[in-house]
């Protein structure tokens, strides 16, 4: 089915129910959550994804997984999608939180199929592309391509004005100042609350702004500068680094 909302399908007698939607640029859904678990996969364009426990970039030919009863927010960017929604029972056994995954040339030509099956598929052809579809879902390995964010108030804060405009060169010891801690009590703290290394999330902000920026268009050394590198080399390694990519794979790649 097609530009449909899932409400309208969520009572439907099977474990898999897809749908494919196209959103204009810059639409936001606000906070919702599902019953079922869901994949929500970006043939083209870019989409933020927001829970409580963080954020997540998504580029194109990737997909993020949210778990049933998930709280989250979406924003798309020029995205047309295709989206799966799983029992809890059978998305337990797959994964049990948020994560942007790889999608492989077979699970993109599967979730194509899906959204073209009947509602309630019930040949063995059919029955064998969900089966398969799940399988191959399975498989995919989980990309770094989320943002932690702390649940401490002063803490999250200052996360959240780094993400409005970051810098590869922005100091611990000037957050630590700002919340009257010492540098070693805040990165202790930081790793408690976001699992990451200061450096480690600080790097990872800027890389999933760079993914943003870069499928928006921008030059990779227009990027480099804007988040405090001295050259487009020195970041695109680090981006390669993360990414597994080269920055301009994802330039206009939409």
């Amino acid at each position: 089915m097609r530009n449909s909302h899932i409400d309208e399908y969520d009572h439907i007698d099977r474990d898999v129910v897809a749908l494919g939607n196209d959103y204009a640029q810059g639409f936001v859904l606000p906070e919702h959550r599902h019953r079922r678990a869901q994949l929500l996969y970006g043939a083209t364009g870019l989409m933020h994804v927001a829970t409580q426990a963080g954020e997540w970039v998504v580029p194109p030919q990737h997909a993020v997984w949210i778990p049933p009863n998930t709280v989250h927010s979406v924003k798309f960017v020029g995205v047309s999608t295709r989206s799966l929604y799983i029992e809890p029972i059978c998305a337990a056994a797959l994964r049990d939180r948020c994560s942007v995954i790889s999608v492989s040339p077979l699970l993109r030509q599967l979730l194509i199929e899906a959204v073209d099956l009947p509602l309630l598929y019930a040949s063995d052809r059919d029955r064998s592309l969900v089966q398969l579809l799940l399988l191959e879902l399975a498989a995919m390995p989980a990309r770094e391509f989320d943002i932690p964010l702390p649940q401490h108030p002063a803490l999250l804060v200052q996360c959240q004005n780094f993400l409005l405009a970051p810098t590869i060169h922005d100091a611990a010891d000037r957050w630590a100042s700002a919340m009257f801690i010492s540098p070693s009590t805040f990165r202790r703290h930081f790793l408690q609350q976001t699992g990451l290394s200061f450096s480690a999330w600080r790097q990872r902000a800027c890389v999933m702004t760079a993914l943003a920026w870069l499928v928006a268009g921008k030059s990779v050394n227009e990027v480099a500068l804007s988040l405090g590198y001295d050259s487009s080399s020195a970041f695109s390694t680090m981006f390669r680094r993360v990414t597994g990519q080269v920055p301009s794979f994802y330039i206009g790649h939409n």
